[in-house]
């Protein structure tokens, strides 16, 4: 495993304290950290204390949930009282629990940083690409495809032994990858008419399937694809019934079956059949649901009724507001019930197997809530956007006897699944370059060392192009076009009302320092209308 590039700034230790007034805010994100480790520090009943005949160490299985769209506080663990996810709000009372878990802002960037473990700049994915706005001056064009240079985490998992699936959303391969060529892209890349399936024949051609599930090193794929939601089988997308979720799929990749009716449903069925079929392990379940992206297509009409029926969250705003918009987000209310329900499958299959004490379960989401679906006037904007109800989402591991229950506030990223994954597996020899930390020594009591987070978003979507770096109680948005910042202090201001770049000049000055020599080290690609050295 490549080390961190030693030039980059958390390396660097005390030479890069932000200042003064920054060293004191570390001073309490420290004691957050010191009483996150104390309370999960405790005897631990470790997997690899039991032993094979041989005296290898037991690998454990690992059950990797991502949910899409999914808002940091769209779950009863993380504070809703409008939607129900009794079942993840029972796995996260036995769990490690994230109140700081980050993503990309929209799904590619979040996929391709989660499957490969590397930023952005690295794979050239920075946002969907049909969503981009603007033109190739302001823009680095993204990626629909993640080149075959960047190895996902199932090819050394399954060099370690792993039996692996890959079940629901894929999105790190583009409908004409072929076609794509080198960056910079001279015009955004584009997609297919809903319901036109003349990419279909090439996709199922050997030369396409290397960027598929089963070309990256998992076993069997059901229903990975380029699509990002399931309504594009169908030529009404979002206005056809039932969206794609509900039967027939129309999903090449998903071999029709009598009695389908839910795809969240089908997706959880074929996981516990491929667990049941590897019972004896390892395996690695990818169970990454189309849920609850939109369309928003109610589960149950007796559900649907009862969210209509509910009064709202004042907190958050969930359920609260006009007809139409109390329609809309009581469909998604039935959506997300359906995957917690699904969850609660996993769990009672791990149960009745047997295989519970031995499987790691990792839940969290690709993004912040979709402001067309949810809602959340605790955090500033929503999927999209470069601050925190576009990038904080919900996240938790459980493991039993081994991790115990607690929250933690230190900041995470999807960045950091990748090399946990390799660490859970025994993997100490990857040498692909990896951009996150393993968040093992947390699950194990110990604490992380201190570090600053980093975001690429170089190309505009709802914001204009910019880079991120979170570090402490601080954040800083660069813009790259101009240079201009804003600067938020998380712990006293979550929702971002105040911009303190004039405020604090000293602190967003030693961000900026510290934000521009990690572009500079990891040549960091601008786009060509901006003004930055890096």
């Amino acid at each position: 495993m490549s080390p961190r590039d030693p030039s980059s700034p958390q390396e660097s230790g005390n030479k890069n304290q932000v200042t003064e007034a920054m060293t004191t805010k570390q001073v309490t994100m420290a004691f957050s950290l010191i009483w996150c480790v104390s309370i999960l520090f405790s005897p631990l009943v470790m997997a690899d204390t039991a032993t094979t005949t041989s005296s290898e160490p037991v690998k454990p299985n690992i059950v990797f949930i991502l949910a899409d769209d999914l808002g940091w506080q769209d779950v009863g663990f993380m504070g809703s009282r409008y939607f129900e996810t009794p079942h993840l709000d029972s796995l996260a009372e036995q769990s490690l629990v994230f109140d700081q878990a980050y993503m990309y802002p929209t799904c590619s960037p979040s996929r391709a940083a989660i499957l490969t473990g590397k930023q952005s700049f690295r794979t050239g994915c920075y946002t969907v690409p049909v969503l981009e706005q603007g033109s190739a001056k302001d823009n680095i064009f993204s990626r629909w495809t993640v080149e075959k240079e960047h190895p996902v985490y199932a090819k050394p998992l399954a060099d370690a032994g792993y039996q692996l699936i890959h079940l629901g959303k894929w999105h790190i391969v583009g409908p004409y990858p072929e076609a794509e060529g080198a960056l910079p892209f001279e015009k955004k890349l584009g997609q297919p008419k809903n319901g036109d399936l003349s990419w279909l024949a090439a996709h199922q051609s050997a030369e396409i399937q290397q960027y598929y599930p089963t070309g990256r090193g998992f076993h069997e794929n059901v229903g990975g694809t380029w699509w990002g939601d399931p309504a594009r089988g169908y030529e009404k997308g979002y206005n056809a019934e039932g969206g794609g979720y509900v039967a027939p799929f129309k999903n090449p990749f998903i071999a029709e079956k009598e009695g389908d009716h839910w795809l969240t449903d089908r997706l959880t069925s074929d996981a516990i059949d491929f667990m049941q079929r590897h019972k004896d392990g390892p395996f690695f379940v990818n169970l990454h649901f189309y849920a609850p992206h939109r369309p928003s297509v109610p589960r149950h009409q007796t559900w649907l009724d009862h969210f209509m029926n509910k009064p709202g969250d004042a907190s958050t705003g969930q359920g609260t507001g006009p007809l139409k918009k109390k329609k809309e987000i009581a469909a998604y209310a039935t959506m997300v019930k359906s995957l917690d329900e699904n969850v609660g499958r996993i769990t009672n299959y791990l149960d009745q197997a047997g295989l519970r004490r031995n499987t790691v379960i990792v839940f969290t989401s690709d993004n912040g809530h979709n402001g067309l679906q949810s809602r959340n006037d605790n955090l500033r904007g929503a999927k999209g956007t470069l601050y925190e109800g576009g990038l904080r989402v919900p996240a938790l591991i459980h493991w039993p006897e081994t991790v115990t229950p607690a929250r933690c506030q230190l900041p995470i990223h999807g960045l950091d699944l990748f090399p946990t994954f390799l660490e859970l597996a025994g993997i100490n020899d990857y040498e692909g370059t990896l951009d996150g930390d393993s968040l093992l020594p947390l699950m194990h009591g110990n604490p992380l060392a201190e570090r600053a987070l980093f975001w690429h978003v170089a190309s505009a979507y709802k914001n204009p192009a910019a880079s991120i770096i979170r570090k402490g109680d601080w954040k800083l948005i660069q813009f790259l076009k101009d240079g201009k910042t804003e600067l938020y202090n998380l712990r006293l201001d979550q929702k971002e009302s105040q911009n303190l770049a004039a405020k604090n000049p000293e602190v967003a000055e030693a961000l900026v320092k510290q934000l521009v020599a990690w572009r500079k080290a990891n040549h960091v690609p601008l786009p060509p209308s901006s003004t930055l050295e890096f």
